[in-house]
């Protein structure tokens, strides 16, 4: 397969940075090009990142120069960490000039013809990308992926929907700081307390998985017809986003087939050979007090998602707790994993 040439918008925040470690020796893609904000453009990136992440720096990332903007050079893929004001009119332009954009900001997701992915979940949504380039006349594409809070309880929601159904989800989420970016919340807000408030998450957790979740039809997806109700806070830990989710199916749902399906669950096949997949999408966990975020959120690699505490729900069906990595699997390894999937099709086109 041949080489694919990266770049990173946005490579100084949070979410660039998680791209910038993924993609250190990755063995399809060669980041070319970082761009950074106007007071650091010039700057060699190791100089002008202020590192926020426990792994090291990679050394190829040190010595590349930040721009304002790619201009005409030439990216394959071109990896979105944006802020959502910046991304609503930068993407869409590069995508006319002829870039594959995956994008992990919010500015389009909503879009009637842009693909909101989780490979391993709704590649076929990615078949969107015909008709979004018939509408708008581009030669690119424009990929989103979802909030990374929306990511671990949708991965769980798609096992339980293909054996069950899905009517009804109560859902409350205890997001990692990591979430907020960098610097994020101030520390006399968060230490010793739990801010029970997120602007915008809510909504996203209601509507985002239904999208995913939903068929593709024609030229627009069909959102699932579950009903979600959502919960988001804030808590004093690191990464790592926790879900308790409620879950009601339209049949009868016993906790060991739930567990059964949840553990066995595994990805479309053309999506289990990238680089990214996680060898276990799902891990189940049968102790009493897992996942924890310390404890389970590198599970592979951090791209697994753990579920625990299944068990039957009074009000409902089932209930669980879930682990997802935010900055990994609900970030950059997400659109890691979207963008090795698009590669993986151009290039068999193309063979």
């Amino acid at each position: 397969m041949t080489r694919a040439t990266i770049a990173i918008l946005g490579a100084t925040s949070v979410s660039g940075q998680r791209l910038v470690h993924l993609l250190a020796g990755h063995p399809w893609f060669t980041v070319a090009a970082v761009t950074g904000p106007d007071h650091l453009v010039g700057k060699a990136y190791g100089d002008a990142c202020r590192w926020a992440l426990a792994e090291p720096m990679p050394a190829y990332a040190r010595t590349l120069r930040l721009r304002e903007h790619l201009g005409g050079e030439d990216a394959s893929i071109v990896f979105s960490a944006l802020s959502d004001s910046a991304a609503a009119s930068l993407e869409p332009e590069l995508a006319a000039a002829g870039h594959t954009v995956v994008s992990l900001s919010s500015a389009h997701r909503a879009e009637a013809d842009v693909p909101l992915v989780l490979a391993d979940v709704n590649p076929d949504h990615l078949d969107l990308l015909g008709e979004q380039r018939k509408r708008r006349g581009w030669t690119g594409a424009l990929v989103t992926i979802p909030n990374c809070a929306v990511v671990g309880p949708t991965v769980v929601l798609k096992p339980l929907q293909d054996a069950f159904g899905l009517r009804r989800v109560f859902l409350a989420t205890l997001q990692a700081v990591t979430g907020a970016g960098y610097p994020g919340v101030p520390a006399l807000d968060l230490l010793d307390n739990v801010i029970p408030y997120i602007a915008g998450e809510e909504e996203k957790l209601e509507s985002e998985p239904r999208k995913i979740l939903g068929r593709l039809s024609g030229a627009r997806v069909e959102p699932a017809e579950v009903r979600i109700t959502a919960h988001a806070a804030r808590v004093a830990v690191t990464e790592g986003h926790v879900a308790c989710l409620s879950i009601e199916c339209e049949r009868a749902a016993e906790v060991g087939e739930a567990s059964r399906f949840l553990a066995s669950y595994r990805p479309p096949e053309e999506v289990r050979g990238l680089p990214s997949c996680p060898g276990v999408v799902l891990a189940v966990r049968p102790e009493a007090d897992r996942p924890q975020p310390r404890r389970d959120r590198g599970a592979g690699s951090g791209m697994t998602t753990v579920v625990g505490r299944v068990r039957a729900d009074p009000l409902l069906d089932i209930r669980c707790v879930v682990l997802a990595h935010n900055t990994i699997r609900g970030g950059a390894g997400s659109a890691l994993l979207a963008a090795e999937l698009l590669w993986h099709r151009r290039s068999g086109e193309s063979a």
